[in-house]
């Protein structure tokens, strides 16, 4: 989420076309340098978190978010807002997830050290080869998604994260979903389109998060979900304490239909990464 960003959106956030997308929201994990504010005063919609974590702000501005496609997005220089007509145009081909990759094609990353750069590639490869996958970027949080992935693919079950990030000392609901948003969607069959995207340099900023303990709890949980049988699943709504059970029982590896024109919310996420 926004942590302290207010250098970044300066610049980068005039370059996002409001017209791209049906909504604007920016999830503050509490910033003290003015990010709140400014957003505020270009006219942004801003929710602060109640407490820290990744997922935790997925959980909570989740009922907030109006549109079937979310695009999650930072502004802190690492991800390029002209590629987001694209990621969208993408979504239109019926796509349920499009990754802004930073190793395909031509893209390179130029914020990568040699240890983010061989993670990326160790987990990517990992994923590749236990759930068929075929990704050159797994790990980027610049990507757009069907909204109710998150729901079909269990995101918000705290049984996938709070194993790992109590053996790690990491605390609840901190880490991310991206990760396991790009395994089981490969093991599950969605369809998952990536187009290159360079990543720049980051802009200020800052990183509050221990590199080598969220990679070592990223790369417990694959295996975890490599143990893990495939299941046939009764879809419910379990983010944010509801839990209205749908009608219909599917697999979740059956990605649903599109139907009509998406609306799209862009959900700018920052403060740390993979």
């Amino acid at each position: 989420m926004t942590l302290n960003e207010i250098d970044g959106m300066k610049i980068i956030m005039p370059k996002v076309d409001p017209g791209w997308v049906d909504q604007i929201i920016l999830c503050d994990g509490g910033s003290t340098d003015g990010t709140v504010e400014w957003a505020k005063a270009q006219g942004m919609t801003v929710y602060v978190q109640s407490r820290p974590g990744f997922r935790r702000g997925y959980l909570e501005v989740w009922p907030l978010i109006e549109g079937d496609v979310v695009l999650t997005f930072s502004p802190d220089g690492n991800s390029l807002p002209e590629k987001i007509p694209e990621l969208l145009a993408r979504i239109e081909d019926d796509y349920d997830m499009v990754i802004a990759s930073r190793y395909a094609g031509d893209a390179e990353s130029e914020d990568d050290s040699l240890l983010t750069g061989f993670g990326n590639w160790l987990f990517t490869k990992t994923i590749n080869v236990l759930f068929g996958g075929r990704y050159r970027d797994s790990l980027v949080i610049f990507r757009a998604y069907r909204k109710d992935m998150a729901e079909r693919l269990e995101l918000a079950d705290d049984g996938a994260f709070a194993p790992v990030e109590k053996l790690f000392g990491i605390g609840s609901r901190i880490l991310s979903w991206e990760p396991l948003m790009s395994a089981r969607a490969a093991r599950y069959g969605y369809r998952v389109a990536e187009i290159p995207a360079s990543e720049p340099p980051r802009i200020g900023g800052q990183r509050s998060f221990n590199l080598l303990l969220w990679a070592a709890a990223y790369y417990l949980q694959f295996l975890i979900e490599f143990a893990r049988p495939k299941k046939a699943v009764t879809v419910q709504e379990t983010i944010n304490g509801l839990s209205t059970v749908s009608a219909r029982e599917r697999s979740s590896g059956v990605p649903m239909s599109m139907n009509g024109a998406s609306e799209v919310t862009a959900w700018m996420v920052s403060g740390a990464r993979a």
